[in-house]
């Protein structure tokens, strides 16, 4: 594809974070193209921004792809809580208690 038909909307250094957000916009029905995927080992030869694997759409996608990126990371960094039903700490990524299923309050 050409480079200049697909803008950058998100790098990581984690390929399994930049998959997931890849796989979140595939299944928003947002076509994506995965870059960088294996330049991690010329990490130190490249600069480091150059291995990161990308995750980049069309033009007119882009400002719905950066929503729904900003938005899934946001989850992510909701605050741990106690499950009132059974006393359990959960991470703030759950919605529900591991342990015995109660709903986040």
């Amino acid at each position: 594809m050409n480079d200049f038909a697909f803008v950058r909307v998100f790098a990581h250094a984690n390929p399994l974070l930049v998959g997931h957000v890849a796989n979140l916009l595939e299944a928003a029905g947002i076509p994506v193209e995965r870059r960088n995927l294996t330049l991690g080992g010329g990490a130190g030869e490249l600069p480091p921004g150059e291995c990161e694997p990308e995750v980049w759409v069309a033009p007119h996608n882009r400002a719905r792809a950066e929503a729904l990126i900003r938005d899934a990371l946001a989850e992510d960094r909701r605050p741990a809580w106690t499950c009132p039903g059974c006393g359990e700490r959960l991470g703030g990524a759950f919605d529900a208690c591991w342990q015995c299923g109660h709903a986040r309050p």
